[in-house]
């Protein structure tokens, strides 16, 4: 399929072939739901963990002998019946909270989040981006002239923007860090939830054959 190609000004200066197998793919929010869980899932760390018996010190002694006191039958004051004891079913901090999902779920997930977003106008494609200097105001000055001449409200409040750029380049990079609502990355490392969290994404020409999804 073809898509509208522009410039850094925001004015259409042709046509880009783009994939169907990205940009032409059903949405599906159960697949795209899967891939976004599992992905904050592996980031998630057990920070809650309580003592068992075995973690707790003392204990070592019975507390009376087996038989003879007329009293229940105790092992260690350790127990979790004992004030002071351990915990039994507690959280642990060696709980893993990772999920798996195979590498062609990913794929069409993202796919189908791509298309969604073009389907609506929310993706642009953007022939090159070409900064005079690696400034911060540099980068500004360019958002907003594309997003006057696109229409879009792109990176502002309301308008988080996602740009994807062929290969790593740290004069873009370190040109748009600063910039509320914007973020830059290469397009082969861009995932499902970063492509999705954003309310529009600007793809560069050459960033296109990059995205592997």
């Amino acid at each position: 399929m073809e898509a509208s190609l522009y410039n850094q000004k925001g004015s259409e200066v042709g046509k880009i072939a783009v994939p169907d197998t990205l940009f032409s793919v059903k949405w599906n929010p159960v697949l795209v739901r899967e891939t976004v869980d599992a992905l904050r899932s592996s980031r998630r760390r057990a920070t809650a963990h309580a003592k068992d018996r075995g973690d707790v010190s003392g204990g070592g002694k019975k507390p009376w002998r087996q038989k003879g006191t007329g009293r229940a039958r105790h092992g260690s004051t350790r127990s979790p019946i004992w004030v002071g004891g351990g915990v039994s079913h507690g959280p642990s901090n060696e709980r893993n909270f990772a999920k798996k999902v195979n590498k062609t779920v990913r794929r069409k997930a993202l796919a189908a989040v791509l298309s969604q977003k073009l389907k609506e106008g929310e993706v642009v494609f953007l022939d090159e981006i070409s900064l005079k200097e690696a400034k911060t105001r540099e980068a500004v000055s360019m958002l907003q002239a594309f997003g006057k001449g696109t229409g879009l409200p792109v990176a502002k409040k309301g308008g988080r923007t996602l740009v994807l750029i062929p290969e790593s380049n740290q004069d873009i990079i370190r040109a748009v860090r600063n910039i509320p609502f914007v973020d830059v990355i290469e397009a082969r490392n861009v995932n499902v939830e970063q492509a999705l969290v954003p309310k529009y994404v600007i793809i560069t020409k050459d960033a296109v054959a990059k995205i592997t999804a």
